[in-house]
């Protein structure tokens, strides 16, 4: 039997019903919104033949697992559908892949952020462990804001192995470091890419560094020491995708 979970807010039922509307089974809106943006989510829904269902804000709240700000619309999802393998992503790139892989990040907040970078900044996938890691929450999909759908989110059983394994594959692996000798905006790397960042105040495990076939810091010229792990993701990916730019004829 299919497993089934929510995820509310505009931007993420929207997302999903733009890039998997198969995995929605049906969405439930505030009965008393009547306003632009339950009028845009209903056509998305009428196109894929979703159906909406209005309910009051108590059972809203009730889906939404209470405390989370759902904006008047829950869905639910086939939690199935959520599943992607990266072997799945790599064999259908044209193109040098493009990778965020984080080791360990504990606060759905954090990752929700980061989800949000790696969609602006055109990465192919988020890769994290399994364990030791917050994993794809209700909180995380809001705070994506529609990121967590339209990028493929791959957790992994051993992340050092799957390092190993996109190296394999020709995938340049660059750890950021706070101890590194070569900051972001000297060094150089090959444009197919997977850059690792390190969870909340620990960093990078002692295997995953040792893994990196290459590690770069991102200079601080101010008094703070270190950086959101989600404001790094954006100058790294954001760099790595300047030069990719540059690189093209």
């Amino acid at each position: 039997m299919s497993q089934t979970s929510f995820i509310h807010g505009f931007h993420a039922v929207i997302a999903k019903l733009r890039h998997q509307p198969r995995a929605v089974l049906e969405i439930f809106v505030a009965a008393d919104r009547h306003d632009a943006r339950v009028r845009d989510l209903l056509k998305h829904a009428e196109l894929h033949a979703v159906r909406v269902v209005p309910v009051d804000a108590a059972r809203l709240e009730g889906m939404a697992g209470g405390g989370h700000r759902h904006q008047g619309v829950v869905a639910r999802v086939s939690s199935e559908a959520r599943h992607v393998a990266l072997d799945d992503v790599l064999d259908t790139l044209e193109e040098p892949p493009f990778l965020l892989i984080l080791d360990g990040v504990q606060d759905p907040h954090n990752l929700g952020a980061c989800l949000r970078v790696a969609d602006a900044a055109g990465a192919h996938a988020v890769v994290a462990p399994k364990d030791r890691a917050v994993g794809l929450t209700q909180t995380a999909i809001k705070v994506a804001s529609g990121a967590a759908e339209a990028v493929p989110y791959i957790t992994v059983t051993n992340l050092a192995r799957t390092l190993r394994e996109l190296k394999e594959r020709g995938v340049w692996i660059v750890g950021t470091d706070a101890e590194a000798e070569a900051d972001i905006y000297a060094a150089e790397w090959p444009q197919g890419t997977a850059w690792v960042l390190g969870a909340e105040g620990d960093g990078m495990r002692r295997l995953t560094r040792e893994t990196c076939d290459q590690l770069v810091t991102i200079p601080m010229l101010g008094s703070v020491q270190s950086l959101n792990v989600s404001v790094a993701a954006g100058i790294c990916l954001y760099e790595a995708r300047r030069r990719l730019r540059a690189a093209r004829p």
